[in-house]
């Protein structure tokens, strides 16, 4: 009776070091896999506006507001009012990107 309880103790031990180092194996690939993809990430951040200065979004607000202010103060058709505004909103990121993004 010991013999065999030592036996499947002995089967039971191995089995646990040899899930013990496939679990070390895993560890080290994916420690391995870790350094050789780089911690930055390039390209987009996710953040709107994310590459202008605090400074340049607030121009951007106010000029997109001032033109807001004015399409509706001076423009006397309501469907023109909208059509104008959708107008601002849509061309503001690129004219945003063609004032602000010119490499000289």
């Amino acid at each position: 009776m010991s013999k065999e309880r030592a036996r499947r103790r002995a089967v039971l031990e191995a089995e646990r070091a040899q899930r013990l180092r496939k679990a070390e194996q895993r560890r080290q690939r994916r420690a391995a896999l870790r350094r050789l993809v780089p911690k930055v990430k390039v390209g987009r951040t996710g953040k709107l506006f994310a590459r202008r200065s605090r400074g340049q979004r607030s121009v951007i607000v106010l000029l997109v507001l001032l033109a807001l202010l004015l399409i509706w103060l001076l423009v006397e058709s309501v469907a023109a009012r909208i059509g104008l505004s959708a107008l601002v909103l849509v061309a503001t990121p690129a004219l945003t990107v063609l004032v602000l993004d010119r490499r000289i």
